[in-house]
């Protein structure tokens, strides 16, 4: 086999190029995870905007700026309500926490409760000194290390800001740029393409409605764990639950550390309570109810769901979860086109036309 100069050298070119590809998405990794951050919102808020344009009073309606610029309206005023209503108590119950631990674990060594009884039957007046010193220093190691927090978190506030007017703009500017992208097919192929669009946008689109009802109903069915067991702000806890349950994979672990420590401040036993309750129903969400779910708003089997996100965090971590399923209903849709156009499935007609809003 003789191979050319001209082939050696475009193969050189071809590598060299994917290099600098690779390296140039490696160094833009942040703002791609921002950007399809805001393209998953648009998407979450796409069907809102267009039933807001549609029932504009007079000659309002029809105004996708006004319908997007009051959905954003209430998705921050939603914000701003949850936010004042857990950062303030929280923090005043960290510091009281950080405060009131050490002498409490004193106070197993003085009172009559039963714990106390099992420390001095076994001798472990020791350990309880040395782990009250111990825990008095994380403590207040810990103080530093949540004012580094604070600031990484007023430190986002750009990426968040930056969120939203992409957000914003892709939800303005969308039917737009599928007009304009039409144009760029020919007239013999407009109506398939048309279609195959429009099969893989119901396809992502099922999967953020559906990751939004998960969201909400894990809400819903934790509230009577939080009433049962007398956790503080059960309502506040809901709206954090909502917003933790968007994030696939592990936005349930992040709502149950925050729900339980918040339960702690109430009693140990409301802790205890709440994790078991909580973890337990993430469990049965994971394995039964979100592959279900997915399953029926992508076509996907549950099978292909479960892997997907497996697959998914394995090689993009939380941008991967988060991608995952659309992907793989994406390649779905293309994959039964392929199959149809070369008459090894039956053609299936019952898709509609991509609508413009």
């Amino acid at each position: 086999m003789t191979i050319t100069v001209k082939t050696f050298l475009k193969v050189l070119l071809l590598i060299v190029v994917t290099i600098v590809l690779l390296a140039a998405l490696r160094k833009a990794e942040y703002a791609i995870v921002l950007v399809s951050i805001a393209f998953f919102l648009a998407l979450a808020l796409n069907e809102p905007v267009s039933f807001i344009e549609r029932h504009l009073p007079g000659p309002l309606r029809g105004s996708r700026s006004l319908a997007t610029t009051i959905s954003f309206l209430i998705v921050i005023a939603f914000l701003a309500i949850v936010l004042i209503n857990i950062i303030p108590p929280v923090v005043h119950q960290t510091e009281s926490f950080i405060n009131d631990a050490p002498r409490l674990v004193q106070d197993l060594k003085g009172n009559n409760s039963a714990l106390s009884r099992f420390v001095k039957e076994y001798h472990l007046q020791k350990q309880i000194d040395n782990f009250s010193q111990g825990l008095t220093s994380r403590l207040q190691n810990s103080s530093g290390t949540a004012v580094s927090a604070i600031t990484k978190i007023a430190s986002s506030v750009f990426a968040i800001i930056t969120i939203l007017v992409l957000t914003f703009m892709m939800l303005i500017e969308g039917p737009h740029w599928l007009k304009f992208g039409r144009q760029f097919v020919s007239i013999n192929h407009r109506d398939h393409v048309t279609t195959l669009l429009n099969n893989m946008y119901k396809a992502v689109k099922g999967y953020v409605n559906g990751q939004v009802l998960l969201a909400a109903f894990a809400a819903l069915v934790v509230l009577p764990g939080l009433l049962i067991f007398h956790v503080s702000y059960p309502i506040a806890l809901m709206a954090v639950i909502f917003i933790c349950a968007l994030i696939p994979m592990i936005g349930h672990t992040i709502a149950i550390a925050i729900v339980t420590v918040v339960a702690l401040f109430h009693s140990f036993f409301s802790g205890l309570g709440i994790f078991v309750y909580y973890l337990l129903y993430q469990q049965v969400e994971a394995y039964l109810i979100q592959p279900r779910m997915q399953s029926s708003r992508t076509k996907l089997s549950p099978f292909m769901v479960f892997l997907a996100l497996v697959i998914g965090v394995s090689f993009g971590g939380l941008i991967g979860g988060l991608v995952a399923i659309p992907i793989m209903a994406c390649l779905r849709v293309l994959t039964l086109d392929y199959l149809q156009n070369r008459h090894l499935l039956p053609n299936d007609n019952s898709t509609t036309e991509i609508d413009s809003k």
